[in-house]
């Protein structure tokens, strides 16, 4: 992750840095549920100035966003194969997400208010 991310900081500083609070939050949760949270809160880290809010909007829209990835971490496939037995057609990454989407706003909507 070090020796990719650090090839990314070209074009990420001046993503990051064209945010606001809320839609950085925002893209980080969306981002997450395609990729491994650890990976967007590093590519975070490579955007110097970044202000202390800034960054809490990465880590909490990391959070809120993982429990909708189904391929970006590791324990989600391995996690299928040993309840595959328990789902007769497999398990569907739609009524995955459909299910995993009420906690993801209310996390969301936890994040933005408290």
């Amino acid at each position: 992750m070090v020796v990719h991310g650090g090839l990314q900081a070209w074009w990420i500083e001046p993503v990051l840095k064209s945010f606001d609070r809320v839609p950085l939050f925002v893209c980080a949760t969306i981002l997450t549920s395609f990729n491994d949270n650890a990976a967007i809160t590093y590519l975070a880290t490579l955007a110097p100035g970044f202000t202390e809010v800034l960054k809490q909007a990465v880590v909490a829209g990391a959070v809120t966003g993982g429990g909708l990835t189904v391929i970006a971490n590791a324990p989600n496939p391995a996690g299928q194969a040993i309840l595959q037995k328990f789902f007769a057609g497999g398990v569907s990454a739609l009524w995955l997400f459909v299910s995993a989407l009420a906690p993801t706003l209310i996390m969301a909507a936890a994040f933005m208010l408290l």
